[in-house]
């Protein structure tokens, strides 16, 4: 299965990056949430993103921060050389695309949920 990070990782039921880590983890996907907030999803702890954790064989990251807060972390989540970047409905950000692109890293706008929900994450 697809090791994922997700980024913007949140505790609260009412948002999708929760709602997504759920779903991973139901459809056998190991999941890594990375966000700024204590607590954990899924049963499993969310990483402080500031610190910036090295994480090994991450298959895909999928991003819930808007594009407004994402440049701080360009380098960081390129760093992780996923093998793709699935942007959410609002995470659109063709900067980091095309980053993420001539780095070799395959980039989809698409919702996770859907994916997972027809068979295609």
């Amino acid at each position: 299965m697809k090791k994922t990070a997700i980024i913007g990782a949140s505790t609260n039921p009412n948002r999708y990056a929760f709602i997504a880590a759920q779903m991973l983890v139901d459809h056998g996907h190991e999941i890594v949430p990375l966000g700024i907030k204590q607590g954990s999803v899924a049963g499993v702890n969310i990483l402080d993103l500031r610190s910036l954790p090295m994480i090994e064989g991450i298959d895909t990251i999928t991003m819930y921060l808007g594009p407004q807060n994402q440049p701080a972390w360009y380098d960081y989540l390129l760093g992780l050389k996923p093998r793709r970047i699935i942007f959410n409905p609002g995470t659109e950000n063709y900067q980091f695309q095309k980053m993420a692109t001539q780095s070799g890293i395959e980039t989809e706008e698409a919702c996770t949920l859907v994916l997972l929900r027809i068979g295609s994450y």
